[in-house]
């Protein structure tokens, strides 16, 4: 009775694998990250702010980076953090740190390894898939930082179809 049961499990999961097939991605060309990259630079730029952009991939790995002159040591971490962050949640990091500020069962959020739950991260997306996201640190304020992520994935909206 057992080997019975064990075999039709068995068959059950080979008859499940069997319909498995390989997944198809969008990814992030090297090119467009890098023309984020620098577009959002430019974007804080104008504005007077020296700040890093960081792009990853779907998976939240570095792409593409870009740093503005004077702008801080401490903004490599935080734009590569909020990109990460963005593109590993699917969110801007704005409303993840919104979420975690009014619901104390988001809280947690802040201990997950390589998560920054500050504004400045902004998914990428192709209609309602995620393929990457912008993270910005160095402006003054996390919502000048997503301002400037958000500049940049406008003027190159035609990059994200």
């Amino acid at each position: 009775m057992i080997r019975t049961r064990l075999a039709t499990l068995a068959l059950l999961c080979l008859a499940g694998a069997a319909h498995a097939g390989a997944l198809s991605e969008r990814n992030l060309a090297l090119a467009d990250a890098q023309k984020l990259a620098n577009d959002t630079v430019a974007a804080c730029q104008a504005k007077g702010y020296a700040v890093a952009a960081a792009v990853v991939d779907r998976a939240g790995l570095l792409k593409a980076f870009a740093r503005a002159d004077n702008a801080g040591a401490h903004t490599i971490d935080a734009s590569r953090a909020k990109a990460f962050t963005a593109a590993s949640a699917k969110a801007a990091t704005s409303a993840l740190m919104e979420n975690a500020q009014k619901n104390p069962g988001a809280a947690n959020l802040v201990h997950i390894p390589g998560f920054l739950l500050l504004g400045g991260g902004v998914p990428l997306k192709v209609g309602n898939e995620v393929i990457g996201a912008i993270g910005v640190g160095g402006a003054p304020g996390g919502h000048l930082d997503e301002q400037c992520a958000l500049a940049a994935l406008e003027a190159n909206a035609g990059l994200l179809k």
